[in-house]
């Protein structure tokens, strides 16, 4: 969400960083909004003064015996109180309407990243590994006779429909095993604090994070009210959501593994083969929170973590900033980390990893103490991929497929799979 304050000190340099992401721009609508919650706000204390001013006066009417004076002011009191619980009660409602208003507006661009209308601008800032040269036409990871028989869509389809995939075998094993691999690292050499989270959320915490109030159709509810989460980055984030916490406590630095749920509500048509995009997935995900002046480190420092587990896993990848166009509605920079997959012959997305600054602290009310005294400030948040497991696995078959059909597996997961090297043609871990 957006300080008022700020949008009254520079509305012009508002609609300006809205009119990067092609809003129209909405300062005039705020500030007059805004206008008039603090006339009914001013409004109420002019009468809830000239109610006490009475209030004291009527006691001394009593005491002179002036009954006519006594009974004017008792009824002066009376209408100030309706007219003040009236004012209160408007200037309530215009402080909703304006919430509402600043909660549907993204966060503002960052001034580093480019201008752009769609991912065909976004700029490539690194690339890492050269895509191996294959003797045969690689296939799709669904595609591979290794893989074939552990991915099952038809059984998948029969008890929850399209866009979900049943693993069993070598590679539910091989899935299992990148998620181990991946909080190993983040933990150990990175050291984030692992967390287990639920899945089930309430409503305030999606507000939180950004998901409502304007992207609910591509997040499941329950009949209950609770969400099922699209990525732990709601529950991770909303940790310190309320907190006012220590500056020494910064910074925080978390790692989940959890199933993530999406209805993929915008995507129809795209990607409905494979497991590349599915309704219920499995994520790494990352989460910092920072002092402000830290964030534009973290975001890199994040960043870096998520490509060294794609360097572990000897897999090419590319890193783009995204420009203005692609940019998701909470952020203000956004990295996304795109393997390469030589079924597709392209990169594909595996890890965005973004900088929200205080758009979501200010949502969550999220404060820290600075050490030196002062006024409570709020965080910055940042989250990231660390990876999307399904899509890690998509790459590792791909790039790792043989002529006959069999997988040889990178050599970080041999650990994790008792010595286990590769996926034979009949599905096979051997």
């Amino acid at each position: 969400m957006h300080d008022i304050r700020t949008i009254r000190d520079n509305p012009a340099a508002f609609d300006a960083a809205l009119s990067r992401r092609g809003i129209a721009p909405a300062s005039s609508d705020i500030l007059a909004m805004d206008e008039a919650r603090r006339a009914k706000i001013l409004a109420a204390e002019t009468a809830q003064a000239d109610a006490n001013k009475a209030a004291k006066e009527v006691g001394a009417a009593k005491g002179r015996g002036d009954e006519a004076e006594f009974e004017r002011l008792r009824a002066l009191v009376a209408e100030k109180k309706s007219e003040i619980a009236k004012l209160n009660e408007e200037a309530k409602a215009q402080d909703t309407a304006l919430t509402d208003l600043l909660l549907g507006i993204p966060n503002l661009p960052d001034d580093s990243i480019p201008d752009g209308n769609d991912e065909d601008d976004n700029v490539e800032i690194h690339r890492h590994g050269t895509p191996r040269n294959f003797a045969f036409q690689p296939v799709e990871h669904f595609e591979i006779s290794a893989i074939r028989p552990g991915m099952d869509f038809e059984t998948a389809a029969k008890l929850s429909g399209s866009r979900f995939v049943l693993l069993s075998g070598a590679v539910a094993r091989l899935h299992r095993a990148l998620a181990q691999f991946m909080l190993d690292v983040h933990v150990e050499e990175h050291g984030l604090t692992e967390t287990i989270t639920p899945v089930l959320v309430r409503e305030e915490m999606m507000y939180g994070t950004g998901q409502l109030p304007k992207f609910g159709e591509d997040s499941y509810q329950t009949t209950n009210g609770w969400w099922l989460i699209p990525t732990a980055e709601v529950t991770l984030t909303n940790i310190v959501n309320g907190v006012t916490i220590e500056e020494s406590y910064l910074p925080r630095r978390y790692v989940a593994h959890t199933q993530c749920f999406r209805s993929e509500a915008g995507s129809a048509g795209r990607d409905t083969s494979g497991m590349l995009r599915q309704h219920q997935f499995e994520k790494v995900e990352m989460v910092s929170v920072t002092r402000p002046e830290d964030s534009a480190a973290e975001h890199d420092r994040m960043t870096a973590q998520a490509q060294a587990i794609l360097e572990k896993l000897d897999l090419p990848y590319r890193t783009v900033v995204l420009c203005t166009g692609d940019l998701g509605a909470g952020m203000r920079k956004t990295h996304d980390i795109e393997v390469w997959l030589p079924g597709q012959n392209t990169y594909r997305e595996i890890s965005s990893v973004s900088v929200a600054g205080d758009y979501q602290a200010r949502r969550m009310n999220a404060r820290y103490k600075p050490a030196e005294g002062g006024k409570p400030q709020f965080v910055h948040t940042l989250n990231g991929s660390g990876l999307a497991v399904g899509r890690a696995l998509i790459a590792v078959v791909e790039n790792g497929q043989q002529e006959d059909g069999s997988v040889d597996l990178p050599a970080a997961l041999h650990p994790y799979l008792r010595g286990k090297t590769r996926i034979d043609a009949d599905g096979q871990m051997v």
